[in-house]
């Protein structure tokens, strides 16, 4: 339950991830491996929209694109060094 309420301020913290996102593409201290599959999971996010739920549905369509974008956002933090979590608030995810 724990888990579900990280993931839901995350959610609402999105905000946080543009200058983070600059931060992760910007620093030699990520690998370039990290950069192209970072890269890789964004243009897969646009490029292959697998709903699993039709956005003809409103809210609940929404919902799942948003689902989707987070969980590629937290691969994307997972892979971060530290400091740039530290930096950027991501430090439970």
């Amino acid at each position: 339950m724990w888990r579900f309420w990280r993931r839901l301020k995350f959610i609402f913290n999105i905000r946080k991830s543009i200058p983070f996102l600059k931060d992760f593409f910007l620093s030699r201290e990520v690998k370039n491996r990290k950069k192209i599959i970072s890269v890789l999971f964004i243009v897969g996010y646009f490029l292959l929209p697998l709903d699993l739920i039709p956005d003809f549905l409103a809210f609940f369509g929404i919902l799942d694109d948003l689902t989707v974008f987070t969980l590629v956002l937290q691969q994307i933090v997972k892979m971060a060094p530290e400091h740039l979590k530290e930096k950027h608030g991501f430090l439970n995810v």
